[in-house]
């Protein structure tokens, strides 16, 4: 096989390949071999018809779409292996022969990944971050676990109050009729947390259990439902029960209960190193972020439209899994949300196009700087994957390379050590003071 490169523009390129006949034969007895088990010939068991037969009654033209169908993507495979080049769309194909006895020759418009062209990515300048951590933002980690570990508490003779749970049957309707979704009965409801209608959960507030009231809200003019966005409701609501959180008190014995500690005194002094760690992570990331960004900014690339709309797929795949996982799914969303699949991808598309840049330079980068991972770097990785998942270290080898994704390690371990070199080799400014 024959196989020649051509950029023609940008990152658009001609792919001209010629397949030797032999190649193209075994095609076409593929081909017959699978298209004769579909046809009826008087005189022949289906399956059965001698191809000379099939060819006289036929032409062996029949056979040559099926024949291209079959060794097509297996011969553009080794075209771009063979020239070395990475499509990163689908080929727009032009058949130029294709007889038996003869070669297969085609040519293939291909969009392929651009280079990018790099600006100043050494010494570039990111605010300076101090990490510290305050008594304050100690004492609302402890409330936080107080909360966590509230006790529920039936209110009796009291007024319901915002953080109350209610505990309600709701009848809705709008000019008088009733609408779906607008009914329950014993429906516990947090007041405050927003989950109703702007409005409904204030006017629960101060109502007593056993109580009866009209609740009169308007939906949102970007309601999900279009027969009810910007519309007036009454919501005859009762209240069967009203519970509190009560907090339970900060001492010694709390410190016990959520903690390896016997004091309150030596649980916050561990509190302060684990948010002092975390807000450690976040500045790491944060000026890894801020790097990578501004080497991004500094560098030159035309990003083909097919490389932005995959990692926009990318991020609704991603999006729709995290919903998966919270107990939602993508119809569910997009039905609350008032919003449409298209919707959502165009407020996607701008991050997608980030991230795709920003991968462009880093593989750039690591290309000049010649950043390479070794095979100890790889066993250091998938050691940490065994531990992790508590599996040995072939088994997890074994599973990343009968799906090709040990591949995808090694570049996710580039990109990785890029990103550090070039924190390593940026410098940290103090931001001008405000005036």
């Amino acid at each position: 096989m024959k196989a020649t490169w051509e950029k023609i523009e940008k990152n658009l390129g001609v792919l001209e390949v010629e397949v030797d006949a032999e190649r193209v034969a075994a095609a076409l007895d593929k081909a017959f071999n699978k298209v004769v088990k579909q046809i009826n010939v008087p005189g022949f068991r289906k399956g059965k018809v001698p191809r000379s037969i099939f060819e006289a009654r036929f032409g062996v033209e029949s056979l040559y779409q099926d024949a291209i169908d079959i060794l097509l993507p297996e011969v553009y495979g080794e075209a771009v292996d063979q020239t070395d080049i990475f499509p990163v769309d689908r080929p727009d194909v032009e058949i130029d022969q294709f007889t038996k006895g003869q070669s297969f020759k085609f040519k293939a418009k291909v969009t392929v990944k651009p280079e990018a062209e790099l600006g100043e990515y050494k010494g570039v300048e990111v605010p300076a971050s101090k990490v510290e951590v305050t008594d304050q933002e100690v004492a609302e980690e402890l409330e936080r676990l107080q909360q966590r570990h509230a006790e529920l508490i039936v209110v009796e003779d009291e007024a319901a109050q915002s953080g109350d749970i209610t505990v309600i049957d709701f009848d809705g309707s709008v000019d008088g009729v009733q609408f779906e979704g607008g009914q329950a009965e014993r429906y516990s409801l947090e007041l405050g947390s927003n989950t109703f209608i702007p409005g409904f959960e204030d006017q629960v507030v101060g109502m007593n259990t056993g109580d009866f009231k009209d609740v009169e809200v308007t939906f949102p003019e970007n309601y999900h439902s279009a027969d009810l966005a910007g519309k007036q409701a009454i919501f005859k609501v009762k209240i069967h029960e009203i519970k509190r959180k009560q907090l339970p008190e900060l001492d010694d014995e709390f410190a016990k209960d959520v903690s390896e500690f016997d004091t309150l005194a030596e649980y916050k002094e561990d509190l302060k190193k684990q948010l002092q760690a975390r807000k450690e992570n976040e500045v790491k990331a944060a000026r890894e972020n801020a790097v990578v960004e501004k080497v991004a900014e500094n560098a030159t690339v035309d990003i083909p439209e097919a490389m932005i709309n995959n990692e926009v797929q990318n991020l609704v795949r991603d999006f729709d899994n995290r919903l998966r996982s919270q107990g939602m799914n993508m119809e569910m969303f997009l039905s609350f949300s008032g919003q449409t699949n298209e919707d959502l991808e165009n407020q996607m598309k701008d991050d997608a196009e980030k991230r795709v840049r920003n991968n462009l330079v880093l593989e750039q980068v690591a290309k000049v700087e010649n950043i390479e991972v070794s095979e100890e770097e790889i066993n250091e990785e998938l050691q940490t994957m065994a531990d992790t998942y508590k599996r040995s270290v072939e088994e997890i080898r074994s599973i990343l390379e009968s799906n090709g994704s040990l591949g995808n390690l090694r570049e996710e371990i580039t990109l990785r050590k890029t990103i550090s070199f070039l924190v390593d080799n940026s410098k940290e400014v103090e931001a001008p003071a405000a005036e």
